[in-house]
């Protein structure tokens, strides 16, 4: 099937030539939307950077990645990151690729209360700077919890709630992820945060803010995703072809996987935020954009 344009180069050829004559100069960003194995919700996208000409393209998205027969949904994940593993700066997933620290530790237990581990020093301080706030907050649980997602709600000025590594809804993800990237022992991958990666990019353009709170809604979301990537294509962020823009529109875990590569993207640009100095990065970081990202 052809690919009509949104933005972009004159055929899909000029990509392939593009390739050959910049050799080294293509970087590669795989984002995924992470579902459970069991579900067909997964999305992949793939966005391929020409750093000498400046050029970002999304190339590929792999929607409803699922079991076939007897081949595993895993499997069929595993085949499709393995296609395009070259040229692969990061693999961008949003789901937590560190289990807390708790579930890490090999030491005799003293009790979270009278530990001094560092990740967990770190937690009492946090809790105890916004128990001052707010009188009645609940302590941390550092069994199912990470710092990285007490620092994205207490440190950042959106104040989200990253759900726990070992949550309910997460905790599958996070084994599924853990599962996923033994596979992969050399690849570089990071932990994203779609949502708020959509709320910094989004507000570098002035997208109007609720649309990008509200681009994962089931009624009026479809909406607010084409709002935010008429603005990517308005600042020429990336070539989109109009198959694969539909996709985003329709469907937000494509939209997800999109904005995931994106932030690796911009984390190669150096436009992501860097954990502050007594931040415990043992306990994993979450990769996300600086306040209005330069995005070229």
């Amino acid at each position: 099937m052809s690919r009509s344009r949104i933005s972009g180069p004159s055929s899909q050829a000029h990509v392939g030539r593009s390739r050959n004559q910049v050799g080294v100069s293509l970087h590669r960003f795989i984002g995924i939307d992470l579902s459970g194995g069991k579900n067909d919700r997964t999305s992949l996208a793939v966005l391929d950077y020409y750093s000498k000409e400046k050029k970002l393209f999304l190339t590929h998205i792999y929607e409803h990645i699922e079991q076939v027969g007897d081949l595993s949904a895993d499997q069929s994940l595993f085949e499709i990151i393995r296609e395009h593993q070259d040229h692969l700066e990061y693999l961008c997933i949003d789901a937590p690729l560190k289990f807390p620290k708790c579930i890490r530790c090999l030491l005799v237990c003293p009790g979270y209360e009278r530990c001094k581990e560092k990740e967990i020093t770190w937690m009492w301080k946090q809790h105890r700077a916004k128990k001052k706030k707010h009188p009645r907050v609940k302590l941390f649980t550092p069994y199912t919890q990470r710092a990285a997602e007490i620092y994205i709600n207490t440190e950042t000025p959106e104040g989200l709630h990253p759900m726990e590594t070992l949550g309910a809804n997460i905790a599958p993800l996070t084994a599924r992820a853990h599962f996923l990237l033994r596979r992969f022992p050399k690849i570089k991958a990071i932990e994203v945060y779609p949502k708020l990666s959509v709320l910094r990019i989004g507000q570098g353009m002035k997208v109007v803010k609720s649309h990008l709170q509200h681009y994962k809604h089931q009624v009026g979301g479809d909406e607010s995703r084409q709002v935010i990537l008429q603005d990517l294509i308005k600042h020429d962020v990336a070539f989109i072809y109009q198959q694969d823009y539909q996709k985003l529109i329709d469907n937000p875990h494509s939209f997800d996987a999109f904005i995931s590569a994106v932030t690796g993207f911009l984390k190669f640009k150096g436009q992501c935020e860097k954990p502050p100095k007594d931040f415990p990065i043992a306990d994993g970081w979450i990769d996300f954009p600086v306040m209005n990202p330069d995005l070229f």
